[in-house]
């Protein structure tokens, strides 16, 4: 049979653009591709596996259609569409016909009416017609022949139904009978008004029961109450709502076969539009590996500008950067890349490099855990275009008699070091006993500084600033997967160019970033926070932390009897066995069995929803509610923590060593991975005891933890100036009893406990942008309580109010907002006109000073504490960040010093007229110090 699949454009790339919203694509230019990418990604799923040998896109026109007209509120309040998106419509249009795939549209009929039309005369002419959108409305055309095609999204295959799926997702017997439901329920995106009071579920029983919404209305007095009243009252409103739902089959549109059948797609057209918008990914998968991103990209003398990246916008007094000629690589560019193997070869590159100011450089080496892998080979450059690489031996001894040539070039302090992630290379050098010294200048952080949400990976930059493709590691090891080989494996003719490619184009990138560091006031923050950090990171990932197994086996041991205990409550409450890990056994028990929700949801594949706010919201009605969440909260505390930290124990050194990730936070803050120390549960008497299993290295030793009290707070106070929260801190008053007696209008002594808790979510719930929406539902009061809280803050804290104000404001003119030490975070989307959007953008922009800030702040102090760590030669060290804490591993009789040294350097890390607070705790293990 053909198989024609007719595409709803606009809902698809909706769909394509909100589901990347959070994590957006751009390219160097600022194309945000999201929408782009989604649709192209779905549009090659549907050529690759559902193989159909017809295909349309179909779209509206602005021309208005009978719906408009008919019912002039018909789509009326829908949101602006985000500026984003419209610039990408083009680009979309251009993709589609790259791919030989038709567009169609008509005059005053809607894509849903052409679809419609189009679908039943193709199952005519013998067609299986796929109605492929993410919109439910579709499925009132469904027949035998004509499905219904949801695509893929969250990870969940494409789901695709037929006449059967919709009679039992939709509780009907006649697939018609959608039309009736979406007339009485209506639709708020369309502003089909519908009945008041009928939602989905009255929707389905009155529709079982009377079978249309004309015969409901028929039957009125059957009905009681407020549901009688309006069904009558809103007879007429129903019968439109009902006809602006259905899906016109008469729009007087040709079926024309072979104008849709499917082609080849425009090679020509399609490979320099993939490469001006840096589909690296998706082009390799339909050109095959050959294709190079720079390709037609840029053309040679192409001047953009530098600042046109997405989170560059503003009034800046913008600096132009001349594009080289791109399609460049190592092929087709003069380079001067040489080995130095020989004694006599290695001897004289040392000394060359001994006499530079700064030397680029990389490592090569047999993993990507610094910690456990080997050193394979180095690379040095000092000018474009020139390179030297380094093979190093397998045998240590003789591994280490060259290292020992290039210690002293590593470990001068005059001679500036040039890399990209530079962590990676000063960590590995130092399990060879190689202390790098010395100023240095990140590529990767450098580029995070200039556009901190844009990826930041060596062959990006290089395509994106420089028009050159790097040489693939794949090439060289193989692609990514069990098989994949190492450097070692690697001969030594094909490694040095890689290698010294690495060191040549960093070198350039970083000749790029310099001026545009200083351009915008980005300079100081890299020599004096970011760049110092890297010694810091390093030194304390190369040190790990003692982790004692036999806790978290004993924790182990004792939940899993917990969770057993609460299994068997469970299953006792419930009346019955079953999986309680099944979402669909569980939504079962809860919603079928035991009722606790008449109104429960499901999911797009008809299951229950089970997710943990369902669960918290029904935790008030059942015990046996508390009892999952309980259980779920124990199986995933063995699972993540328990069971899999002993697995990360590093082999040489016995010893945790986390991954700490300067380049990841858009707002400066650090993250860490392998383990994930910023998740380690602490809100939980059982999640607090994984800490436990972080101890001092010996007897002689403890933990000492270090931790701002309330940091964000002091800052929103400092950069608001507000008088009353200013007095609040200065006078050593707990700041959410403050904040409750003023919100409240009474004296700090009366004010309770539930008055403070709620004081503490409206003062982190500001600084976050909460709505009164958003803290009713934190808090479990009604809305309107809600916003007289946050108005009476507002009144108490004028100076918080005009501290947001004053920053959105700002942000709108600029296109960015800055911490204490003017770190930026761009916001394109500050002046959009769709409202949720700009929200989104505001709600950033008031919270990035803040919470950049306190990111800065430990910073700063965390430089100051290993530097005095190191010039007072003390033996205690800094072994873990997590989020506004410190913790060291101490030697008793180094504890006062370190205390005073922490304690300063915290403290003093930004001045600020709002005091900071630091609390110092002392234990055998974290848990006692924190």
């Amino acid at each position: 049979m053909k198989k024609l699949f007719l595409l709803d454009g606009m809902a698809l790339i909706y769909r394509a653009h909100f589901a990347l919203s959070k994590t957006p694509r751009f390219t160097a230019a600022g194309i945000n591709t999201s929408a782009i990418m989604g649709f192209t990604n779905t549009l090659l799923e549907v050529l690759k596996k559902e193989n159909p040998s017809h295909i349309a896109v179909v779209f509206d026109t602005a021309v208005p259609t009978t719906r408009h007209i008919e019912f002039e509120a018909y789509k009326a309040h829908r949101e602006a569409m985000p500026e984003d998106l419209s610039a990408a419509i083009p680009y979309i249009y251009q993709l589609i016909k790259g791919f030989n795939i038709p567009v169609i549209t008509y005059d005053g009929f809607e894509a849903d009416d052409i679809i419609g039309t189009l679908a039943k005369k193709a199952e005519a002419e013998g067609f299986m017609v796929y109605c492929m959108t993410p919109d439910k409305d579709f499925a009132q055309l469904v027949s035998e022949n004509i499905l219904l095609y949801r695509p893929a999204r969250m990870g969940n295959g494409a789901e695709v139904h037929g006449v059967k799926e919709v009679l039992e997702k939709w509780e009907i017997e006649r697939v018609e009978q959608v039309i009736d439901i979406l007339g009485l329920w209506g639709d708020a995106v369309d502003n089909i008004p519908g009945i008041p009071g009928i939602g989905e579920k009255t929707a389905k029983k009155l529709i079982q029961e009377y079978g249309s919404v004309e015969e409901i209305i028929k039957h009125s007095h059957e009905l009681k109450g407020k549901q009688r009243e309006n069904i009558e009252n809103f007879a007429e409103q129903g019968i439109i709502s009902k006809k602006l739902a259905t899906i016109l089959l008469d729009v007087p549109i040709d079926f024309d076969e072979a104008s849709l059948r499917l082609e080849e797609p425009d090679k020509e057209l399609l490979e320099p539009l993939f490469a001006e918008l840096e589909f690296r990914t998706l082009g390799k998968r339909v050109f095959g590996e050959g294709f190079n991103v720079n390709e037609s990209k840029l053309q040679e003398g192409t001047q953009i500008d530098l600042f046109s990246q997405p989170q560059s916008a503003g009034n800046l007094n913008k600096a132009e950067y001349v594009a080289p000629q791109a399609g460049k690589n190592i092929d087709n560019t003069e380079h001067d890349y040489r080995i130095a193997q020989t004694a006599e070869e290695i001897n004289e590159l040392v000394h060359f490099l001994s006499q530079q100011k700064a030397i680029c450089f990389d490592t090569e080496t047999t993993g990507i855990d610094a910690n456990c892998c080997d050193l394979v080979g180095l690379s040095f450059s000092v000018e474009v275009g020139k390179a030297w690489y380094v093979p190093l031996s397998e045998n240590r001894e003789e591994c280490l008699s060259v290292l020992n040539l290039f210690k002293p070039i590593y470990e001068n302090e005059e001679i500036e070091k040039i890399g990209q992630n530079l962590k990676y290379d000063i960590l590995i050098l130092s399990w060879y006993d190689i202390e790098v010294k010395g100023k240095l200048f990140d590529t990767m952080l450098a580029h995070y500084l200039i556009d901190a949400d844009s990826r930041h990976n060596m062959d990006v930059l290089a395509e994106n600033y420089l028009g050159y493709s790097t040489i693939p590691i794949s090439k060289l090891i193989g692609a990514k997967g069990k098989k994949q080989g190492n450097m070692r494996d690697v001969p030594i003719e094909d490694a040095a160019p890689y290698a010294s490619e690495d060191a040549d184009i960093t070198l350039q990138l970083k000749e790029v970033f310099m001026p545009v560091l200083e351009e915008i006031g980005a300079l100081s923050l890299a020599n004096e926070v970011e760049f110092p950090l890297i010694y810091v990171l390093a030194a304390m990932e190369r040190e790990g932390v003692c982790l004692d197994i036999s806790v978290l086996k004993e924790i182990s041991r004792v939940i899993t009897i917990e969770i057993f205990e609460h299994e068997g409550q469970i299953h006792e409450k419930a009346g019955v066995k079953f999986n309680i890990a099944s979402p669909k056994q569980l939504g079962e028990v809860l919603f079928d069995k035991l009722q606790l929700d008449p109104k429960a949801k499901k999911t797009k594949t008809g299951q229950y929803q089970t997710g943990e706010d369902v669960l918290l919201a029904l935790a008030s009605k059942s015990d046996i509610v508390q009892d999952i969440l309980n259980f779920r909260q124990l199986q995933k505390l063995k699972s993540t923590y328990l069971d899999a930290l002993p697995e990360l124990l590093n082999i040489k050194s016995a010893r945790i060593h986390t991954s700490f990730n300067q380049a990841v936070a858009s707002t400066g803050r650090l993250s860490s991975t392998n383990p994930n120390l910023q998740n380690i549960p602490i809100k939980t008497e059982r999640g607090r005891e994984v800490r436990k299993a972080f101890v001092a290295r010996d007897d002689n030793h403890v933990i000492m933890a270090a931790d701002y009290s309330q940091i964000e707070l002091r800052i929103v106070a400092e950069i608001s100036g507000d008088k009353a929260m200013r007095e609040a801190f200065i006078e050593g008053v707990d700041i959410h009893t403050a904040t409750a007696a003023k919100v409240y209008g009474v004296s700090l002594d009366e004010v309770t406990s539930a008055m403070r808790r709620n004081a503490k979510a409206v003062n982190f719930g500001i600084i976050y942008g909460q709505s009164a929406f958003g803290l009713s539902q934190n808090l479990g009061i009604p809305r309107r309580e809600a916003a007289d809280m946050i108005e009476q803050y507002f009144i108490q804290y004028p100076g918080i109010k005009a501290y947001m104000n004053d920053t959105i404001n700002f942000a709108r003119e600029h296109g960015y907002v800055e911490t204490l030490l003017k770190r930026r975070r761009y916001l394109r989307d500050i002046n959009s006109q769709n409202a949720t959007v700009r929200g989104f953008a505001e709600r950033n922009g008031i919270n990035a000073p803040i919470q950049g800030s306190a990111a800065d702040m430990i910073k700063v102090a965390m430089i100051g504490i290993h530097n005095d760590i190191k010039e007072q030669g003390l033996k205690g060290r800094m072994t873990m960040q997590v989020h506004d804490e410190l913790v060291f591993d101490v030697p008793k009789d180094e504890i006062e010093i370190f205390k005073q040294i922490v304690e300063s350097r915290m403290k003093n890390a930004i001045k600020m007229e709002v005091p900071i607070v630091v609390e110092i705790g002392i234990g055998k293990n974290w848990l006692e110090a924190h």
